[in-house]
């Protein structure tokens, strides 16, 4: 990793790589237009480490986080060139009834804790400094469920790096020097089918994510599918499994039959999440797509950028921005290029529209290895479910 030639020392992330906790909230806003709101946006980029430590010394062993991400067309307007080398809008992808829709979002907030209290004191405390600057598209409040399951009843996270190698998983390094220290998230909320995925047998549940419900232990090549969540979400290159980090939370609501896993997974680059994606909604070969999402289905994609601890605060003293114009305020739910008036489907700048398995699919990786994680309700261990 690259370091930074004052201090003789790499910058610091954000806290990408902090435990996982029983609670967690999922913020998402976009930035009204308006060079005030742009420059209350900055104003908390230098605040938010202390807004963070003000609440977490409440109970400093509920070990409270917050991860800040911003998207493309934010970074524009916040920081303006140079553009971090993996930056751009969630690409969408079609193939046959699935899709990973792409929809809003200029910043995302991350908070994480032991107690829901704090996650929802610090998201309050964020949103009442915000004040009309922003627009919230999305909200979720999530939970550990049991033994870190997920809703649909199996464990997720097993195949999560950690210490050393979930830093070398999700922070950038010498491939991009100016933004050493950053990090790449990509966010889902899917909603499960519940009652159908309950009516399989276990033994059909497991032959799709590629475990045993029960004891969490992956199925042997000889007998797992190469459909199975946990093969499609396995990335080798050059013999090298590619990591990610997933911090998945299950949430929904009783009342309203809503069912959920909110998949976040981290990355120094986008490229390996992305390609996770592809195959599990188009397939790898074209087809053979992950069985989980016909009871799953995707109704969130945005991508953000996590910049380093002094990046993020130097935006507070304001970079050059390219103008307002570039963010408006769309409705929840819209996908970017519908906010703009353009066809489903149909790619604006800086996105892709896949309509077709062949057309998502860069170049085949190698094939999977053991590992499956990203389940996509899950999708922290790949989401990975595992």
């Amino acid at each position: 990793m690259t370091t930074n030639a004052a201090e003789g020392r790499a910058p610091a992330p954000q806290s990408v790589t902090a435990p996982l906790t029983r609670a967690a909230i999922f913020l998402v806003v976009l930035i009204n237009p308006g060079a005030d709101n742009v420059e209350a946006v900055r104003a908390l980029c230098g605040d938010l480490s202390a807004l963070l430590r003000a609440v977490a010394f409440r109970d400093i062993e509920a070990n409270l986080s917050c991860v800040m991400g911003l998207g493309a067309q934010a970074w524009d307007r916040l920081g303006g060139p140079p553009q971090p080398a993996g930056l751009h809008s969630f690409r969408e992808i079609r193939a046959g009834s699935r899709h990973a829709v792409a929809t809003p979002g200029d910043i995302l907030f991350h908070i994480r804790a032991a107690r829901m209290d704090l996650c929802f004191e610090l998201a309050t405390q964020i949103m009442a400094r915000l004040g009309n600057a922003v627009c919230a598209v999305d909200e979720v409040h999530g939970f550990r469920y049991f033994d870190d399951r997920d809703i649909i009843g199996f464990v997720d996270g097993t195949e999560n790096p950690v210490g050393a190698d979930a830093t070398e998983a999700t922070i950038i390094g010498a491939e991009d020097p100016a933004f050493a220290g950053g990090s790449y998230v990509i966010v889902q909320k899917y909603l499960h089918d519940l009652p159908g995925w309950n009516a399989l047998a276990t033994e059909d549940q497991e032959r799709i994510i590629g475990r045993t419900k029960l004891a969490d232990i992956e199925l042997d090549d000889t007998v797992k599918p190469t459909s199975a969540h946990n093969a499609l979400t396995t990335i080798i290159e050059n013999g090298t499994q590619i990591q990610i980090l997933r911090d998945n939370m299950p949430f929904g609501t009783v009342s309203q039959g809503e069912f959920g896993t909110y998949f976040i997974g981290y990355a120094r680059s986008p490229d390996p999440i992305e390609q996770m994606l592809v195959n599990m909604f188009a397939g790898r070969p074209p087809g053979n797509y992950d069985r989980l999402l016909d009871f799953s289905r995707a109704v969130t994609g945005t991508l953000f950028f996590v910049p380093s601890l002094p990046a993020l605060e130097s935006l507070a003293d304001g970079g050059p921005a390219t103008g307002d114009a570039v963010t408006g305020v769309a409705a929840k739910g819209t996908v970017p290029g519908e906010a703009r008036g353009e066809a489903p489907g149909e790619a604006g700048p800086g996105e892709t529209a896949t309509s077709s398995p062949e057309a998502s699919l860069p170049s085949p990786p190698e094939s999977p290895a053991h590992d499956g994680s990203l389940r996509i309700g899950s999708l922290r261990g790949g989401p990975q479910h595992e």
